[in-house]
C-alpha cells in the first residue's frame, strides 16, 4: 500500500511538472537536497523528474493530472527504458575504410585519451585547496576541470525514487571511433543531439550557439536563445565553483553574469563556455515515450576543439558530482549500469545504458563484484571524489596460468600514478608496459598452431587463420585482489581484422605510464553495474542485444 507521505510526494511532483515550460515553474520546483550528490553545497531547486508521452516533433505534451499522477506512480514499480539507435557501421557505410585503418584512427585518439588522463592525475597530485576566481568560494579543485568539495558531517541522502531508466547507446564507429554515444534531446522544445558516453569524465557538456571556435559535429549547434528552458548559472552561484574557470580568470561583477568554465581533456582536446541548467529528455522503450529531467548542470560550450568525431558534445559518467549520473542519483539511486553490444551486430540491436537496479541483473547466476579503489584510500588520505573508476587486479590468468607479474606492477602509489581504471571512452584495453610485455609473451608462448603474422601494424601479436573453421585460443581472465574473476570469451580479447584471416590479440602497452585501462572492446557482450552507494563494479555474461 502507498504511504501518505509517497502520495503527497508525488501529487506534489505533478503540480510541478504540470508548470513545465512556464516561467513560474522555477518557483514551484521540489527542492531536493544534493548534498549527497555535491558535497559541502546545498542545490536548490535542481533536479525535477517528468514522464510522459511525446509527441512526433519530440514536443512537451501535458496530461491531466490524474494521468500525470499515475504515471509518475507506475515508473516507480516498473523500469523505464530508453533506446539509442545502432548504426551501420563506418567500414560497411565506407568501402574505402577498413577494419584496420579504422582501429588505427581508435588506437591513435586513445593514446591521446591516455595521456590526458595521465595529466590530469599528475596535475591533481600538484595542486592544492584553490578557489574559483569568479565567486571566491574555497574548495579542492579537481583535475579536468571539476572541483571536489568536501562532505559535512551528517550529510542528507537526497530522496530516491525506485523507478529505472534505460537508453540505448550508439556504436562511434559511424563516426569513425571506437566510443558509444547517446541520443538527448536538450531543451524546450526539445531538440535532438547525440553526445559521448564517458565514464572518465565530469562534465557533461553540449557545442552552443553562437559557437565561436567548434569541431564540426553532426546536425546543428544547440542555440539557448530557442529554448524556454535554458538558465545561465551565474558566477556567484555556490555550483559556480565545482568548474574551474579559464585562464585569465573574469572577476564576478554581479548575479546576472553567467559562471565561465574551462575543461580540458588532453593538448588537443577541451571545452570553455558557460555553466548552465536545461531540460535534458531521453526517448523511452514504450514507441511514443519519452522521459525528462529538469535543472541538469551543464556546460554551454563556445569554444570546443578535439577529437570527438562528430558528436554534438559530451555526457559525463565520471564520479564527480556534475556527472550526469551523480546529478541522476536523486532520482535514480546510486546504481548504473551498461550492456554494449559487439560492434558487428545486427543494425537493428543497440547497446543499453541504465539508471537505477535493473532486477534481471541482480538476479543474474554469474553476477561478480569487484570493488572500486579509491585514490584517496590506497594512499592513505581520504579523497571523497574522484573522476576515475579504480579497480585493483592481483593476476593475469592466461590458458588457466597466472602469469608472473610482479604485484607492484598494479598498485595506485601515494602520488596518484598507476593501478587500473574501467573506462567506456578507451576502444581497446591498455596494460602497463611491464604486465604488457608478459601478456603479449604468454599468448606467443602458447599459440603455436597458427602462423604468426610478423611486423603487423598497430597489434601484437596477430596470427593467420586462414582456412581455419574453428579458432582455437588461449583463455583469458583477471584476477582482483578480492577474489572476483572476469573470464573473456575469445571475441572480447582478440580482433578479427581485414583481411579476415588475419586475428591479433586487442591490447597494448600504455605509453609512458604505469596506468592500466580496460576498454570498451573488452567489455563488449557483458552487463557492467556501477555500484556507488557499496563503491563496486559488477560484471556479468549477458546477451546484450536481448537486454
Amino acid at each position: 500500500m502507498t504511504s501518505p507521505k509517497k502520495v503527497i510526494f508525488f501529487c506534489f511532483t505533478v503540480m510541478v511538472i504540470s508548470l513545465l515550460g512556464s516561467h513560474t515553474a522555477k518557483a514551484s520546483s521540489f527542492n531536493f537536497n544534493l548534498s549527497s550528490l555535491i558535497r559541502g553545497i546545498e542545490l536548490p531547486a535542481h533536479l525535477i523528474l517528468n514522464s510522459g508521452p511525446a509527441s512526433s516533433s519530440c514536443d512537451g505534451h501535458l496530461e491531466t493530472e490524474q494521468q500525470q499522477m499515475e504515471k509518475t506512480t507506475a515508473a516507480t514499480a516498473t523500469p523505464l527504458k530508453l533506446h539509442l539507435n545502432h548504426r551501420a557501421t563506418k567500414e560497411s557505410s565506407s568501402p574505402d575504410k577498413t577494419k584496420l585503418q579504422s582501429l588505427t584512427e581508435s588506437a591513435h585518439r586513445d593514446i591521446f585519451r591516455i595521456q590526458s588522463f595521465f595529466n590530469r592525475i599528475t596535475e591533481r597530485k600538484n595542486q592544492g585547496s584553490t578557489s574559483h576566481p569568479a565567486s571566491g568560494f574555497s574548495l579542492g579543485r579537481k583535475a579536468g576541470g571539476v572541483a571536489a568539495a568536501t562532505a559535512p558531517v551528517g550529510a542528507v541522502e537526497a530522496p530516491e525514487l525506485n523507478g529505472q531508466l534505460m537508453a540505448t547507446l550508439e556504436s562511434g564507429v559511424t563516426l569513425g571511433s571506437g566510443e558509444y554515444l547517446m541520443d538527448v534531446f536538450v531543451g524546450t522544445p526539445p531538440r535532438h543531439f547525440s553526445l559521448i558516453l564517458d565514464t572518465g569524465s565530469d562534465l557533461n557538456w553540449i557545442q552552443c550557439a553562437p559557437c565561436l571556435d567548434c569541431f564540426e559535429q553532426s546536425g546543428p549547434y544547440y542555440d539557448p536563445a530557442q529554448s524556454s528552458s535554458y538558465r545561465n548559472v551565474s558566477c556567484a552561484d555556490q555550483r559556480c565553483s565545482l568548474v574551474a574557470a579559464p585562464d585569465p580568470a573574469r572577476p564576478c561583477r554581479g548575479h546576472n553574469q553567467p559562471c565561465p568554465y574551462f575543461y580540458w581533456y588532453g593538448d588537443r582536446s577541451n571545452t570553455t563556455g558557460d555553466l548552465a541548467l536545461e531540460t535534458f529528455t531521453v526517448n523511452l522503450t514504450a514507441p511514443g515515450d519519452s522521459h525528462s529531467v529538469e535543472n541538469l548542470i551543464f556546460g554551454c560550450g563556445h569554444w570546443n576543439r578535439g577529437l570527438f568525431h562528430g558528436a554534438a558534445g559530451l555526457l559525463g559518467l565520471g564520479r564527480g558530482p556534475l556527472s550526469f549520473a551523480s546529478q541522476l542519483r536523486s532520482l535514480y539511486g546510486h546504481t548504473f549500469s551498461y550492456c554494449l553490444v559487439d560492434r558487428n551486430s545486427d543494425l537493428n540491436v543497440s547497446s543499453k545504458l541504465i539508471f537505477g537496479e535493473d532486477r534481471d541483473l541482480l538476479k543474474h547466476p554469474e553476477l561478480k563484484y569487484t570493488s572500486f579503489v579509491s585514490e584517496g584510500k590506497e594512499a592513505g588520505k581520504e579523497v571523497p571524489t574522484d573522476t576515475f573508476y579504480y579497480v585493483k587486479v592481483k593476476n593475469i590468468i592466461v590458458g588457466g596460468e597466472r602469469l608472473p607479474i610482479p604485484v607492484q606492477t598494479w598498485e595506485l602509489s601515494q602520488d596518484g600514478v598507476g593501478g587500473t581504471i574501467i573506462d567506456s571512452g578507451t576502444t581497446l584495453s591498455y596494460f602497463s608496459e611491464p604486465a604488457y610485455a608478459i601478456i603479449r609473451e604468454a599468448f606467443i608462448k602458447r599459440v603455436k598452431s597458427y602462423p604468426l603474422v610478423e611486423d603487423f601494424p598497430v597489434l601484437s601479436p596477430c596470427y593467420n587463420m586462414s582456412g581455419v573453421e574453428k579458432v582455437d585460443l588461449p583463455s583469458f581472465a583477471i584476477e582482483f585482489a578480492d577474489g572476483a574473476v572476469w573470464n573473456f570469451p575469445t571475441e572480447n580479447y582478440f580482433i578479427r581484422l581485414d583481411p579476415d584471416e588475419i586475428i591479433c590479440l586487442a591490447m597494448l602497452g600504455t605509453p609512458q605510464s604505469s596506468l592500466s585501462i580496460l576498454g570498451n572492446y573488452q567489455q563488449q557482450n557483458f552487463h557492467i553495474l556501477y555500484d556507488l552507494k557499496q563503491d563496486r563494479l559488477g560484471f556479468a555474461p549477458m546477451r546484450c542485444a536481448e537486454v
